[in-house]
């Protein structure tokens, strides 16, 4: 295996590593000073930092390649959780000191961690594939419009737009759909992390420079 392929199959790794945790940790809610956010914002906006660096040094078609594995790893992922969901639990399982007493109590806090309605996940994935192949296509013209100059400018403004489009519709339909909260709460939601997410853009721009630099040096 060359160093090129070395080098992308690393970043495919982790970039399919990241997209299955989210699909895991996201359905939690926690707050920092009263703003309420997904946990999903722990590992997904590092996705978009893997596909721009990809994008940079490898190019547009793999960097959607890997976002499309990425895609049929996340069913994958979700294909087996339910499975694992269906299946029937065991006496052992039972954990009295977390003050589950039944296999019945046990299987509902499993369900409820680890189940979401097919049509959600089937959106939400949707809107993840979307976004994702949108911010491949935004950092790529805006390579060939700045003479592949201004690294930072295409790295920001493609993540920020891909990453409204994709806010907007996971959040919209998992907190609607799935949790059934009000339009109220939704929206400070999706508002709380996008703002989060222009952050983390803002600050991981020296990271997608020290990513490409590295990643072009060791396939030279």
């Amino acid at each position: 295996m060359s160093k090129i392929e070395k080098a992308y199959s690393l970043f495919m790794v982790i970039f399919i590593t990241m997209i299955v945790l989210t699909n895991i940790i996201g359905v939690k809610l926690f707050e920092i000073n009263s703003v309420t956010l997904t946990t999903g914002i722990i590992t997904y906006p590092l996705t978009f930092l893997i596909t721009d660096i990809v994008c940079e040094v490898f190019g547009k078609k793999r960097a959607s390649l890997m976002v499309v594995l990425g895609f049929f790893a996340s069913i994958l992922s979700l294909v087996f959780i339910n499975l694992a969901v269906m299946l029937p639990g065991s006496e052992v399982w039972i954990n009295n000191s977390l003050g589950y007493n039944s296999i019945k109590d046990m299987q509902n806090a499993y369900e409820s961690v680890f189940t979401l309605p097919g049509f959600l996940i089937s959106a939400s994935m949707l809107a993840y594939l979307v976004a994702q192949l949108i911010d491949v296509r935004i950092f790529h013209y805006l390579k060939k419009v700045t003479n592949e100059k201004k690294l930072w400018l295409r790295n920001n403004l493609s993540t920020m737009f891909s990453q409204l489009i994709d806010t907007i519709i996971v959040n919209s339909i998992f907190l609607y759909f799935g949790l059934n909260l009000d339009w109220d709460i939704i929206i400070k939601i999706i508002i709380a992390s996008y703002l989060f997410k222009i952050i983390i853009a803002l600050l991981d721009t020296p990271l997608v420079y020290i990513g490409v630099h590295y990643t072009r040096k060791y396939i030279k």
